[in-house]
């Protein structure tokens, strides 16, 4: 019976890339299947064979914890670069659309807050 291994909603691209190339060089079989046209579906991969499922899920645990710490090392880099992003460079890059989302993010808030401090009067 297939077994659910990894799921693939809200992975990036090179991440479920690299987990299919770590599973075939493996050579541990399994099938994918798709989050479907609406996305509400599971996208995940699924074995084949759970005989090796703790092979498969050790595998997966350590790609993590490699992955895990060499994106925190090249996020601290890029922070200790200047090359990170903050909402101070935002900002800069586009003031009126800055400024147009705090106002509407303002009046939404107003008209939804509204009819309760009115309820007083």
């Amino acid at each position: 019976m297939p077994v659910k291994l990894f799921t693939l909603n809200g992975v990036p691209d090179d991440e479920a890339e690299d987990v299919r190339a770590l599973l075939k060089s493996s050579e541990i079989e399994f099938h994918e299947t798709s989050a479907g046209n609406w996305g509400i579906s599971s996208a995940a991969i699924w074995l084949q064979d759970d005989t090796r499922l703790e092979e498969a899920r050790t595998l997966i645990a350590d790609y993590q914890k490699a992955r895990q710490a060499r994106v925190r090392a090249e996020y601290e880099q890029s922070c200790r670069e200047g090359r990170q992003r903050t909402l101070a460079h935002i900002i800069q890059e586009h003031p009126l659309r800055f400024f147009a989302y705090v106002a509407m993010i303002a009046a939404i808030a107003y008209f939804s807050i509204k009819p309760f401090l009115d309820i007083g009067k």
